[in-house]
């Protein structure tokens, strides 16, 4: 019986993926999902806003981070091309941006924002990959269930350290120096 090999998807089929998704590269196979819904777009760009001062400009917090919005990811020696919500750096490992369409360094924080056609993947698939890349810690920011997951590294695993719903306050690692309102995120 002849076996079937699956061809690698590659970063030029990942370029001519239309404007209008976003593409990703994950254990070899291209996937592709609608750009983010308005709940979508609106808990990242929040979130975003509300770290971004303290965390990548020091004001009214301790600095010290780069954090970006739609990063794109190569990690791994074959590489997955991901692109995570939000993605951050400490300084320390990325003291300036490069020049260059892409990452290969490891964010130290990831943010997903899950939504229906992302759920699935960010949980089983790109969780592990970060897991692999040694990503410290990753969110996981459900709009239609008001809720925040933190979940940290714990070897090659990931477990919950917080779990956060609603509108109430939120001191989540690693960004514990700033308390939020998750309710910003959720305007309904």
């Amino acid at each position: 019986m002849a076996s079937t090999v699956r061809k690698r998807a590659t970063y030029s089929e990942l370029r001519d993926v239309p404007a209008h998704l976003i593409g990703e590269i994950i254990d070899g196979v291209l996937r592709t999902s609608p750009r983010p819904a308005t709940r979508h777009a609106r808990a990242a760009s929040v979130l975003g806003g509300e770290l971004e001062p303290p965390f990548s400009r020091g004001r009214g917090g301790p600095g010290g981070w780069v954090i970006l919005d739609e990063p794109e990811l190569h990690l791994g020696a074959e590489p997955d091309v991901l692109v995570p919500d939000l993605a951050g750096w400490r300084r320390a490992r990325m003291p300036e941006l490069p020049d260059a369409p892409y990452l290969t360094l490891a964010p130290d924080w990831v943010c997903e924002v899950l939504s229906d056609s992302t759920r699935k993947v960010d949980r089983t698939q790109k969780l592990p990959i970060y897991a692999r890349e040694s990503v410290a810690h990753v969110w996981f920011v459900d709009p239609a269930a008001s809720l925040l997951e933190v979940l940290r590294l714990d070897g090659t695993t990931y477990r919950l350290v917080g779990t956060f719903a609603d509108d109430g306050p939120c001191r989540a690692e690693p960004f514990e120096a700033l308390e939020f309102r998750l309710g910003d995120l959720w305007l309904r």
